[in-house]
């Protein structure tokens, strides 16, 4: 039996296995695969500094923990690495599997701007709705280049745009009690 032309293969988790370790990243939303080179030293940059702020308040608070790319298997179908995630202790106790994976929706999730109209397409639309049907509480979208971080909130079950802030504006998140951040920090 052929596959008909309008018919889409549909990946999965196992899949992935499949897939040679080369440096490219691999992603899955909604059973379609997404593949991307490594990014580029500014972007990883951002991502540790991002990383190292919420890491940071959270070992003052101790309120959560923060992971860098630490990958979300939401499903067989929907399998994805954001760049940056924080969850609460209460939270993470939950979304963990016994392998130590991230099976559900971490309170936040940021994702880091990459180069190229396809990388910057998936962040800003199908992450975006996948994040917001999963329960994600908050988003920031990155723009290393531009230096600005748009922060989507959950407003009536889905994330909508809060704010795009800028260099000289201050990152602070109902989450995050007492978590301030100077945009430029991020960006040094």
């Amino acid at each position: 039996m052929s596959q008909s032309v309008d018919e889409k293969v549909r990946w999965t988790s196992a899949d992935l296995d499949l897939l040679p370790d080369n440096g490219t990243r691999y992603e899955i939303i909604d059973g379609e695969l997404f593949m991307t080179r490594s990014p580029h030293w500014g972007h990883q940059e951002v991502c540790v500094n991002i990383g190292t702020e919420l890491t940071n308040w959270s070992r003052r608070t101790g309120l959560g923990k923060t992971a860098t790319a630490p990958g979300i298997i939401f499903t067989d179908a929907d399998n994805v690495i954001p760049d940056v995630v924080w969850a609460s202790n209460e939270r993470l106790a939950f979304l963990l599997d016994n392998a130590g994976h991230l099976i559900g929706a971490p309170e936040l999730v940021v994702e880091v701007l990459s180069f190229g109209e396809e990388n910057e397409r998936r962040d800003r639309s199908i992450k975006l709705k996948l994040y917001s049907s999963r329960g994600v509480q908050e988003y920031w979208i990155v723009n290393w280049r531009l230096k600005q971080v748009e922060v989507y909130r959950r407003e009536r079950a889905t994330l909508k745009l809060a704010a795009t802030l800028l260099v000289n504006d201050e990152l602070t998140s109902p989450l995050l009690p007492g978590f301030a951040c100077p945009v430029e920090r991020l960006f040094t």
